[in-house]
């Protein structure tokens, strides 16, 4: 049968339980697959008509938009916490489906934005990057609390520094607080390594970006800052108050939110 066709996924580690409906609104399929690519495809790519789809924002979402984005008409990934009418009456995966694909047809659901392969590179080395320096944060708030409990000051930057570090660790008498200490600061220094290491790569995809390189000619921004930005935004065409015109002149089709 030929026509619109509204496809709903509920995603779950070993299966995927699918509810198909028609242009008319009729419910008129229901399967469980399992949660393989091969699997998947092979059950969409076997749907006849056009096919517009959609999943809820979960642990699978990247990988299923980039394994049937090119095979569908149209591919929703949704906000599960905009789904209200979802939890209404038992929760069941079977009527999770159901309503899902009723809400799809209907126009209701909440997209969330998933960006292109042109910066999907970025946003991984971009929150390899802050990940690691976050870690940074933890580890140095972990050693000044180390030495405050103790009544000992250490204002400033100097308590990480390594050329003092054997006057720090002087500071504590307890034998197992020393070692505590010692431990942050070797975790401390291989994290000083890594993140150096993250802001390379990061830096050097960043490059590739030609929105980069505008945002670069801003005397206020730095390479960082500019790289994190393109990684995070991805492209303006993803918010509501893109410029007029902006959203007629979108390179990619998305779905935008």
């Amino acid at each position: 049968m030929d026509g619109d066709k509204y496809v709903a996924m509920d995603v779950h580690k070993a299966s995927v339980v699918i509810g198909i409906r028609d242009a008319a609104g009729k419910y008129i399929m229901e399967s469980i697959v399992e949660t393989k690519a091969a699997t998947l495809l092979d059950f969409v790519k076997g749907l006849s008509g056009t096919i517009h789809l959609t999943f809820e924002e979960g642990t699978h979402s990247r990988w299923l938009y980039d394994l049937l984005r090119p095979h569908v008409a149209q591919l929703v990934v949704c906000n599960p916490r905009r789904n209200k009418l979802l939890e209404e009456g038992n929760k069941t995966d079977v009527v999770d489906v159901q309503k899902l694909s009723q809400l799809f047809r209907a126009g209701l659901l909440q997209p969330v934005y998933h960006g292109d392969h042109g910066t999907r590179a970025l946003k991984e080395l971009a929150q390899n990057y802050e990940s690691l320096v976050s870690d940074r944060v933890r580890v140095k708030n972990r050693l000044k609390a180390i030495y405050r409990g103790r009544g000992i000051s250490c204002e400033g930057e100097a308590v990480y520094q390594r050329k003092q570090r054997r006057r720090w660790l002087g500071e504590l008498t307890e034998s197992g607080v020393r070692q505590r200490a010692e431990s942050l600061y070797q975790e401390l220094e291989s994290l000083e390594l890594l993140v150096l290491a993250a802001r390379k790569h990061l830096l050097r995809e960043s490059r590739k970006q030609k929105a980069t390189r505008l945002l670069r000619q801003m005397p206020t921004l730095g390479a960082i800052w500019a790289a994190l930005i393109v990684a995070t935004v991805d492209t303006p065409h993803r918010f509501r108050s893109a410029p007029v015109g902006a959203r007629d002149h979108d390179p990619h089709g998305h779905i935008l939110s």
